[in-house]
């Protein structure tokens, strides 16, 4: 079996909500999927996709090793997040034709199964406290075991540029313990909470925020100080007792090194759409195994993603919980017809060979998305930029 073709599709769902999905086909008429992990990076990305076939096409897509290999290191350069971004779409999708190939789901060539069903958190959020809280109240009565919201940020209603929101740290600190302290108070302590700081803050205000919040016993602070420097985290773990989350920004296993050998964080946040597929996000975790860090597969993008970090989590001993931003077959099914299983907060991998995901490949070129964009802006009361 030959590698053929490798196909970019980029898209929007009902909601606007953009896909940048990889379908790679094989001589033999199995194909795989694949998504990308920064879909706002899209044009740049498309084009590293399809330089990298220049390396896969005529290839035998079982050999996932040796082709994930030739893809990071054949430019002598190491892949950057660019790269490593198309990569890991391709990898996904070769996993995905290896399952299929093999008449098994893929979860079970990495592993698995070591559990049941996979444990998930949702996204929650709302305009404000209140509806931060019923929707929080109402995740919960679907049966989430989880509530995850954002730091929040404060709208400046002075500002004539065009973006909505501020964010001063230790103004947004105090709101966060005030999110946290309702939302707890609505959903109760068999709830686990966990907030995402989006790499908000420096190492000084990350250590006030964990602080305050040791008392509502988080479940995780998540990515509370930028990523370019994996060291800082050995000052704010030092300091503080919240367990904390990171690395959804790290591309390679490399990123990983100091957090996990010097044990500075205690979850592991992979983007197997970021940071190298399944190939490379397998190594990841067995390597956090040895540290007893578990992981939480970042999964803010749709089914295909989805369905790699089930995969992974699946077969993998530590794991924490899995990001699910909606509950799969709820969103897209048009577009998705088959999609994770999920029932009580809990995805379920489909038994099917392969990823046990489809895409409606008309449908999907019907709803075209442009490849480049730009996440919301936030700033400070000075004007001076902040990390979204």
């Amino acid at each position: 079996m030959k590698i053929t073709e490798i196909k970019t599709f980029c898209f929007f769902d009902e909601s606007r909500r953009k896909y940048l999905i990889v379908k790679v086909e094989t001589d033999e008429g199995l194909s795989g999927l694949g998504e990308v992990g920064i879909s706002n990076w899209g044009g740049a990305i498309d084009a590293a996709v399809h330089h990298l076939a220049d390396l896969v096409v005529g290839e035998n897509p079982l050999a996932t090793e040796y082709l994930w290999q030739k893809m990071f290191r054949r430019s002598f350069f190491p892949a950057d997040k660019v790269y490593s971004c198309a990569l890991s779409a391709i990898d996904i999708a070769l996993w995905d034709i290896k399952g299929k190939a093999l008449g098994v789901p893929t979860y079970r060539l990495l592993g698995g199964p070591v559990r049941d069903k996979v444990v998930c958190y949702p996204h929650n959020g709302g305009a404000n406290l209140h509806e931060l809280v019923q929707n929080c109240e109402e995740t919960t009565n679907q049966g989430w075991k989880f509530c995850r919201f954002d730091m929040p940020a404060q709208l400046d209603v002075n500002d004539d540029k065009p973006y909505a929101s501020l964010l001063e740290p230790r103004e947004s600190i105090e709101l966060a313990v005030e999110h946290v302290r309702a939302v707890k108070e609505a959903v109760g302590d068999a709830i686990n909470l966990c907030i995402d700081v989006h790499t908000r803050l420096d190492t000084t205000h990350a250590v006030q925020l964990c602080r305050k919040l040791e008392p509502f016993d988080m479940f995780f602070i998540e990515d509370p100080l930028r990523s370019e420097n994996p060291a800082s985290y050995r000052t704010l773990s030092r300091q503080v007792a919240t367990p904390i989350a990171a690395g959804e920004q790290w591309s390679s296993k490399w990123g990983f090194r100091e957090v996990i050998e010097e044990e500075l964080i205690n979850y592991a946040r992979i983007d197997l759409c970021i940071a190298g597929g399944l190939t490379e996000a397998l190594k990841i975790t067995h390597w956090c195994e040895t540290h007893f860090i578990d992981i939480v597969p970042h999964n803010p993008l749709g089914p295909v993603s989805a369905a790699a970090g089930v995969a992974l989590c699946m077969s993998a001993l530590n794991v924490g919980v899995q990001e699910m931003p909606r509950a799969p077959q709820t969103y897209a099914t048009e577009l998705f017809p088959v999609q994770l299983n999920f029932e009580d907060g809990h995805a379920y991998p489909q038994e099917l060979p392969g990823l046990g995901v489809e895409m409606n490949e008309e449908l999907a070129l019907e709803n075209s998305a442009p490849l480049n964009g730009w996440p919301p802006e936030l700033h400070r009361r000075d004007g001076s930029f902040n990390n979204w």
